[in-house]
C-alpha cells in the first residue's frame, strides 16, 4: 500500500479547507480516517510510518496532526519531540490504547492538545479537530498561505477580497491602525498568489536614511555615489518578480514619491549613476496607519501617487471592532509559545477571557501577542492562565464565572462600549466622537484615557 495519500489533488492553486494530517500505521483505520475526513469536508494526508511524516510535515501545512501512539519505526511520543521545529503551533491528537494512557499524559505535559482512547467515537474525534482547525488561525509569525486570517465577518471578507486579487498584478493599499496585521494581510496576498515562489521584499519608509534613500529602493552602479566602489542592487529589483511592500507609505520622502510614481506608471527605473532603462515585474503593496487625504491636502504627499496605489484599497478593522476574534487569536498565540518552549498549552480562565474582551487593544494584535508571550514565558507550566497575570498593572481579580458584577462595573463597561462604537463610526475622529456623545473634547479624552482607550 501507498504509504502517503493526499484527498484531494495538492496541486490546485486555492487550499480553502482546513488540512488534517493522519499517522496511523494500520491500513484500515487510516483509510477510515482519511474517507470520513474527506466527508466532512476537510483535507487530509495520511503517512504509515513515522518517517515519511518527519520528511513531509513541513510542506503539508497541516492545521491539526493526529497520531498513533504505536509505530512500526518510532512511537508516537518520538515523533512528536523530533517534529516539534516543524509544528509550530500546530496542536497534535494522539491515539492510544489504554495501557498507553500514561505516555499521553506525558505528552499534554510536553504541549500535545489532546489523546483519545482505542477504540475511539469518531464524532467525538471530529468535534475535537474542528475545534482545534478555529483555533489555528493566522498570527503574526505563523502564516500559511491556506489559513484564515480570523474568524469575524469583517477579516472573511478581508480574506475574500484577498482571493479576488491575488493574482492581478495591480496595486494595494493596505490601511489599518498601528499592529492590527498589515504586513501579515500583505504577506497572505503573496503567500496566495502566483508570486509566492519569488521573493517578498518589505521596504520600511519610516527608516530609509535621507541620503540613501534613492541608492537603498533603486541602487546604484559603481561610483553612482559618493564612494561606491561596487555596484548596488536596490529593493525594487531585489524583488523581481515578486512583491515589493512599501511600509508606512506615509513617511516615504518627496525625494522617492516621484520616483515611485513613475514606477507604478510603467515600471520602469534606473539605478543613481546609470543609464541603463530597468523594467520592474514586482507587485507593490503598501500600508499606511493614517488617512493619507490630510497628508494630500497639506502637500506632503503626492496626490497622483495616492490614486496610483490604492488601486485596489484594503481596510483592517482594529481589534476592538472584531471582538469574535481577540480569543481565538489568544489561543494561538498560547499555543505558539506554550510548545516553542516545550510546555503544555494553558488555558484561559474565565475571568480572563473576559478580561480579554473588555480590553480595548490600543495596540491592537501586536499587543495581544505581546502580552500572550509574557505571560507564557512568565508562567512555565502553569495550567491557566488568570486575568491578573495578563494584565498585571490593573487591579483584576479571577472571580467566579457566575459573579454578578458590580453596578459600577456594569456601568463602566456600557460606557466603554459605547465610546468605543462611537469612535469607530468616526474613523477616530476625536472631535465628531465629543460632539456626537454631546461631552467635550477635554472630558472625551479623560474617560478615554481612564477606560484605557
Amino acid at each position: 500500500m501507498n504509504a502517503s495519500r493526499t484527498v484531494p489533488n495538492e496541486t490546485t492553486d486555492v487550499q480553502p479547507h482546513p488540512m488534517i494530517g493522519i499517522v496511523e500505521d494500520d491500513p484500515i483505520m487510516g483509510e477510515s480516517l482519511l474517507q470520513r475526513l474527506e466527508l466532512e469536508g476537510y483535507r487530509a494526508v495520511w503517512w504509515q510510518t513515522g518517517g515519511d511524516a518527519l520528511e513531509r510535515l513541513l510542506e503539508a501545512g497541516c492545521r491539526v496532526l493526529v497520531c498513533d501512539i504505536r509505530l512500526p519505526d518510532m512511537d508516537g511520543e518520538q515523533l512528536f519531540r523530533r517534529a516539534l521545529p516543524d509544528l509550530g503551533a500546530t496542536p497534535v491528537i494522539f491515539i492510544t490504547a489504554f495501557a498507553e494512557v500514561e505516555q499521553a499524559v506525558r505528552l499534554m505535559r510536553a504541549g500535545a492538545d489532546d489523546y483519545i482512547t482505542k477504540p475511539f467515537d469518531i464524532e467525538g474525534l471530529l468535534k475535537k479537530i474542528s475545534t482545534l482547525c478555529a483555533r489555528e488561525i493566522i498570527a503574526a509569525g505563523s502564516i500559511l498561505g491556506h489559513q484564515t486570517l480570523g474568524v469575524s465577518a469583517s477579516m472573511r471578507s478581508v480574506e475574500s477580497e484577498l482571493l479576488r486579487i491575488r493574482h492581478m498584478a495591480s496595486p494595494v493599499l493596505v490601511r489599518g491602525e498601528t499592529g492590527v496585521g498589515k504586513e501579515i494581510v500583505a504577506r497572505q496576498l503573496h503567500a496566495t498568489s502566483l508570486r509566492r515562489n519569488f521573493p517578498f521584499v518589505v521596504v520600511n519608509c519610516a527608516a530609509i536614511p535621507l541620503d540613501r534613500a534613492e541608492s537603498e529602493m533603486f541602487g546604484h552602479e559603481r561610483g553612482g555615489v559618493a564612494n561606491a566602489r561596487s555596484a548596488h542592487i536596490g529593493l525594487v529589483e531585489q524583488a523581481e518578480m515578486g512583491t515589493l511592500f512599501l511600509d508606512e507609505i506615509s513617511a516615504l520622502v518627496p525625494a522617492l514619491q516621484a520616483k515611485l510614481l513613475r514606477l507604478l506608471e510603467d515600471g520602469s527605473y534606473r539605478r543613481l549613476g546609470g543609464t541603463e532603462e530597468l523594467i520592474s515585474q514586482a507587485r507593490i503593496v503598501s500600508s499606511s496607519n493614517v488617512d493619507l487625504n490630510p497628508l494630500i491636502a497639506e502637500g506632503h504627499f503626492r496626490s497622483d501617487l495616492y490614486f496610483r496605489l490604492n488601486t485596489t484599497e484594503l481596510y483592517i478593522p482594529p481589534l476592538r471592532a472584531r471582538r469574535e476574534d481577540i480569543i481565538p487569536l489568544a489561543e494561538h498565540f498560547l499555543a505558539q509559545f506554550a510548545r516553542g518552549s516545550g510546555n503544555r498549552v494553558p488555558s484561559l480562565t474565565p475571568s480572563a477571557a473576559a478580561a480579554l474582551n473588555d480590553y480595548a487593544w490600543p495596540g491592537n494584535v501586536r499587543e495581544l501577542r505581546n502580552r500572550i508571550e509574557r505571560v507564557v514565558e512568565l508562567s512555565r507550566g502553569t495550567p491557566q492562565i488568570s486575568a491578573k497575570a495578563l494584565f498585571p498593572e490593573q487591579e483584576l481579580i479571577d472571580h467566579p464565572p457566575d459573579r454578578i458584577p458590580s453596578l459600577a462595573e456594569a456601568r463602566e463597561r456600557a460606557e466603554r462600549m459605547h465610546i468605543e462604537d462611537v469612535l469607530r463610526q468616526t474613523e477616530g475622529n476625536i472631535s465628531k466622537s465629543a460632539v456626537l456623545l454631546r461631552i467635550s473634547r477635554t472630558t472625551l479624552w479623560d474617560k478615554m484615557r481612564r477606560l484605557g482607550l
